[in-house]
């Protein structure tokens, strides 16, 4: 089973500038989306919806610094990309 992830411009614009700002990343950033892919709820990940102003949103782990922020459509099985950033800067 796996889900349709949906790349905007918005977010490839904002994952380019992330990914050039931080290379060493590159491999868990692939990792992460690969997994997220294949089972959004797999542990590692730490799927969870968040709160307050951006409670439409999921959020994703790259590692313990860094998340995806993601609209995530159970039903549908499709996952939209909506930013990727440090945990501080993207809440």
């Amino acid at each position: 089973m796996t889900y349709k992830v949906i790349y905007t411009d918005s977010y490839i614009k904002r994952a380019t500038k992330f990914l050039k700002k931080h290379p060493d990343l590159i491999s868990q950033y692939g990792k992460t989306l690969k997994i997220l892919e294949r089972n959004p709820e797999h542990p590692s990940l730490r799927l969870h919806q968040l709160k307050g102003r951006l409670k439409k949103l999921h959020s994703v782990s790259i590692n313990i610094s860094y998340r995806i922020t993601l609209e995530f459509y159970f039903k549908d099985k499709e996952i939209i990309l909506v930013n990727v950033g440090h945990h501080d800067d993207i809440y």
